[in-house]
């Protein structure tokens, strides 16, 4: 029977990562080896193979069309490999890592999830609060939740709340905001990494939008705490705002609402969400999530999606 694997697997680890990073040192300090040894694993893959791997150029190594062909399924491959291993470890220790958007932690997650803790003693959690994409196949991190319109691809997503987003701002601002134009007359709190903006809340209340003016501020949590201070009004959706509203830190001064294709998704890989510890996080944050709206969530199609 011929050797499925006629070059080494250290050796194949090393051409996909010098595939993905075009230079040895990238690959010799992600595998805890030298430059030299890189090379080496190259110059002895191709010569087993009989094919050549890379086109040595001034900017570095650049893959062949035979290793551009092959690079996907070999990426692939050692992704499953990594979140086997993620998937062994972690259910051993007993550890669930979860990964969300700061401003969502803080305002919604954060303060929920000793309730979890309480039910299940045995799970140990580990936060990681950060607004970029974490690749869910490659890293220790169990699930994510995220806000966003879907169709990412590399792991299995589920929609849970559809996320409409509206006016809020503190009490002392409610007696000045008769109508949408008196938000030209008022300072409003602008979140620069927003995903909402406020043409589309206008067009939904049917109102011609006046010139807006007020403090901008590139971290969420900032913005909204600003507004809980009073600094002026804000674009928030329900999940952040949402605890603020019912004990009367904020307000919404206008009814009406902009529909959007936003919503939170739970996230996590086709291994993972096997998983004892994400199965039990996930049953616990559907019940979170319909006590907070007043009903259940709506869960979507599960799609293939890349964290």
């Amino acid at each position: 029977m011929a050797d499925p694997f006629k070059v080494p697997l250290n050796a194949l680890r090393a051409i996909e990562i010098v595939a993905r990073g075009g230079t040895l040192s990238a690959a010799a300090a992600e595998l805890g080896v030298t430059p030299g040894a890189v090379s080496q694993h190259i110059r002895r893959a191709e010569a087993r193979l009989g094919v050549v791997l890379f086109e040595r150029t001034p900017r570095g190594l650049t893959p062949t069309p035979a290793l551009e062909a092959a690079l996907p399924l070999l990426s692939a491959g050692f992704r499953q490999v990594a979140e086997a291993v993620s998937v062994i470890e972690g259910d051993r220790r007993g550890m669930l890592t979860i990964t969300t958007a700061p401003t969502f932690a803080a305002r919604w997650l954060v303060q929920r999830l000793g309730r979890f803790t309480r039910e299940n003693p045995d799970i140990e959690i580990r936060f990681v609060a950060t607004a970029q994409l974490v690749d869910l196949a490659r890293s220790d991190v169990d699930c994510a939740i995220r806000l966003g319109p879907g169709g990412w691809t590399g792991v299995v997503a589920e929609k849970l709340l559809p996320q409409p987003f509206f006016p809020v701002c503190a009490p002392d601002w409610r007696d000045a905001l008769r109508t949408p134009a008196d938000l030209g007359r008022v300072p409003v709190v602008i979140d620069e990494g927003t995903m909402v903006d406020w043409a589309a809340w206008f067009r939904a209340a049917n109102a011609p939008m006046p010139k807006l003016a007020g403090p901008s501020f590139t971290d969420p949590i900032l913005a909204l705490e600003a507004a809980l201070s009073g600094q002026g009004v804000m674009l928030a959706w329900p999940m952040v705002v949402q605890d603020a509203l019912d004990a009367g830190r904020l307000v919404r001064p206008f009814a009406a609402e902009a529909k959007t294709d936003l919503a939170y998704w739970f996230m996590t890989t086709e291994a993972k969400r096997r998983s004892r510890k994400v199965r039990l996080f996930h049953d616990w944050l559907m019940r979170e999530m319909a006590l907070s709206s007043g009903g259940p969530p709506q869960p979507g199609p599960g799609r293939a999606l890349s964290a």
